[in-house]
């Protein structure tokens, strides 16, 4: 599912996320290496066209990670301090790179990015926000396609 049907989806968690991930300009990816092992690396996110874009400097490891393996996590920036500004955001999915096209041609246009790069359309599998709530609970919202968002409360 891409950005938009998550939007229509779950509004409302969709606009935390876009205002969340908006906040700060660099946030943490999580892909994986050959061997299986975790790779985490700072990346900046773009909300277009109804899509979550992932850019990235060409031969990057963690493009190549994504072309050999689509999944990833995406964390938002925690921010200044330790107040969490709002929650904590993580978004995972498969990540698909885009060709030159329209769609390239496109996001180029919006974004002017420094040429070349790797370009990648995402598709989400879970989007998981975790905030305090009163100073009481640990709140988790959980959205998985095809599933009401699911709200979990610990104190």
């Amino acid at each position: 599912m891409n950005w938009t049907g998550f939007s229509s989806a779950a509004p409302e968690l969709a606009k935390i996320t876009e205002e969340r991930f908006g906040s700060y300009r660099h946030h943490v990816l999580a892909t994986l290496r050959a061997d299986g092992s975790p790779r985490t690396s700072g990346l900046e996110v773009r909300f277009l066209h109804g899509e979550l874009w992932l850019g990235m400097m060409p031969g990057s490891l963690k493009a190549l990670d994504l072309r050999r393996d689509p999944r990833f996590t995406l964390q938002s920036n925690p921010g200044d301090g330790t107040d969490m500004g709002g929650g904590d955001i993580r978004i995972s999915g498969r990540a698909c790179e885009v060709g030159e096209g329209a769609a390239k041609a496109a996001y180029v246009k919006e974004v002017e990015p420094p040429q070349p790069f790797h370009l990648f359309r995402t598709e989400l599998t879970e989007v998981v926000r975790t905030y305090v709530e009163d100073d009481t609970y640990l709140v988790a919202q959980v959205w998985k396609p095809g599933e009401p968002v699911r709200t979990l409360r610990r104190t």
